[in-house]
């Protein structure tokens, strides 16, 4: 159990085309969200879904495979670490950013459709 300390796996959908950037020391670095959907029935009897969103950061190899695979729409599994971060916007404002940086990618769909795993 001791390796299992900071682990996500997500499975969704791609919710925008991913943002590639190439950094002045060769590595890229992918950006994009997805959307998980959890479903139940309320009180009511009436069918819930629950939708929350994820921020995704890929480096390197996995980089480059989001850029040619991934796009929006798409539905992926993801496995990788949570990891936050905060910064300053021009107005002087702190944020902070939860995200996902991924180690694996796993492309889903259809029966037929490219599908790539790293």
């Amino acid at each position: 159990m001791s390796t299992l300390r900071n682990k996500v796996q997500l499975i969704g959908n791609v919710g925008n085309e991913p943002e590639i950037t190439n950094l002045e020391s060769g590595k890229k670095v992918a950006k994009f969200s997805i959307a998980t959907n959890e479903s139940y029935k309320d009180s009511k009897g009436e069918k819930v879904t629950n939708t929350q969103w994820h921020n995704i950061v890929a480096w390197g190899k996995i980089a480059e495979i989001v850029e040619k695979y991934v796009g929006k729409g798409k539905e992926v599994a993801l496995e990788g670490k949570l990891t936050s971060r905060s910064y300053e916007t021009k107005d002087g404002e702190k944020r902070y950013v939860t995200e996902v940086v991924i180690d694996e990618i796993l492309l889903l769909g259809i029966k037929g459709e490219d599908n790539a795993t790293e």
